[in-house]
This record gives C-alpha cells, sequence and structure tokens, in this order.
C-alpha cells in the first residue's frame, strides 16, 4: 500500500522539528499490523496555504498514492484550510470516514465537535484529513486502520480480496 503523509502547518513548514504530528504517522503505519507493505512515498510538510495544500495533494496523487493522510489545518482558526483544499481535489466525499473519526474522538473529548474534516477520493487515491494533534492523530488512526486495506481494494478494482471482505462481513 503506498501512502503519503501531509502535515498542514504554518510553524512546522518554517522548522521541521516542530511536526510532531506527522512523524507520529509514519510511526503508526510502519508499526501497523492490519497494514502489509506500507509504502511511504511522500512526507511533506507545508503551510496553511490552500494552494500549496492544494499542489502537495496533487504531488501525492500523481506519484501513485493510494492513500493520503493530511494532518492539521483543521480547525476553527482563519488560517485552518485543510478541508477546503481537499474538497477542492476530491472527486467523490466520503463522509462515513469523517463521521467515524468524529465519533470516535467525541468518546474522547467534545472539542472533537470543533473538528472540520474531509475524506475523499480522486483518481485512484483516497484522501482523508486528521487534526493536528497528535493525540487526535493516533484515535483517527485507529479508526482508518482497518478501513485503508478495503478502501484501496475498492480503489484498484481488486475483486478477489473485495470479495473475501464481503464474504467474511
Amino acid at each position: 500500500m503506498k501512502i503519503s503523509v501531509i502535515t498542514v502547518s504554518d510553524s512546522c513548514s518554517k522548522d521541521r522539528s516542530l511536526d510532531k504530528s506527522g512523524p507520529i504517522l509514519i510511526e503508526l503505519l510502519n508499526e501497523s499490523t492490519v497494514l502489509k507493505e506500507v509504502e511511504l512515498l511522500d512526507y511533506l510538510i507545508v503551510p496553511d496555504e490552500t494552494d500549496q495544500i492544494e499542489s502537495a495533494l496533487w504531488k501525492c496523487i500523481k506519484n501513485d498514492s493510494n492513500v493520503i493522510l493530511t494532518t492539521g489545518g483543521t480547525g476553527f482558526a482563519k488560517r485552518d484550510v485543510t478541508p477546503e483544499a481537499t474538497k477542492k481535489v476530491i472527486k467523490k466525499e466520503c463522509p462515513g470516514i469523517v463521521t467515524a473519526i468524529l465519533v470516535k474522538g467525541l468518546e474522547k473529548t467534545p472539542m472533537a465537535a470543533l473538528s472540520r474534516l474531509a475524506a475523499g477520493i480522486v483518481e485512484n487515491s483516497l484522501i482523508i484529513n486528521l487534526p493536528g494533534s497528535p493525540k487526535a492523530v493516533r484515535e483517527g488512526f485507529e479508526v482508518i486502520e482497518g478501513l485503508l486495506p478495503h478502501s484501496v481494494a475498492l480503489l484498484q478494482d481488486n475483486t478477489k480480496e473485495v470479495s473475501d471482505v464481503h464474504k467474511n462481513t
């Protein structure tokens, strides 16, 4: 599974060492027992600028990422524009993924209601926005980890794997 990670943050784009959530996400991907053969194609850090977020997403899409995970830029701050940039790129929305992440977050804190996430499909890539805090990244990953293999199989028209999953659910 080819995966890209994009951290969206003004401060982290100026000083990469400030990024805590991107490295946590990469660690979770590499340590996953659910995801097989994870290949990290891109790890990008961009500022909270719609055009730069869009460019980063398109770079990952063109690199044939199956899954693009963003972290950051999903709150209420004026410069939080990750969902808006994502919605400009995606062709099909995936509201169930967003709902699942929000429900899990709300089990932990009512502040999760302040998350503005987007998820969707463009070409053969699934894009999922995660919040920027390390804790929320861990919680969000816990939700999506088990969904990613089947999602990628569907996007790749892998009928055998899709059929196997449907038989067991």
